[in-house]
């Protein structure tokens, strides 16, 4: 793969998760619903005092260290195989939601496409 093909994949990729970031943090209530009920309503959160906004707030952050760690290209087959499986899982655990999500399904295949890509020394 090319050094400008890895890039763009990388921001595509990275731009999935923190175009959410950003609405988890700036429009909260409009970003819960694509929570699976047994996340949100898991009795581990609420014995250890969590609430909808605080999880939001700990998802954003995931959301914007993959972010980080796509766009550095380092290790690049981490952050990749996390992308394909969390997009992966989104989609089965809101498959209601499926007419908004179908596109994850493919940025997962993206992800796992860019965590295979053969290296080239740049």
């Amino acid at each position: 793969m090319s050094k400008t093909s890895s890039l763009l994949i990388r921001i595509a990729l990275a731009f999935t998760f923190l175009y959410p970031a950003y609405g988890f943090w700036k429009h909260a209530d409009a970003w819960i619903g694509y929570i699976p009920p047994f996340v949100k309503n898991a009795g581990i959160l609420a014995q250890a005092g969590i609430s909808q906004n605080t999880l939001l707030l700990l998802i954003a952050l995931f959301h914007i260290v993959i972010a980080l760690w796509l766009l550095s290209g380092w290790r690049i087959f981490i952050p990749s195989l996390i992308s394909a499986i969390y997009l992966g899982s989104i989609v089965y655990f809101s498959q209601n939601q499926l007419n908004v999500l179908f596109r994850d399904v493919s940025l997962a295949l993206v992800a796992l496409a860019l965590a295979f890509a053969p290296r080239n020394n740049y």
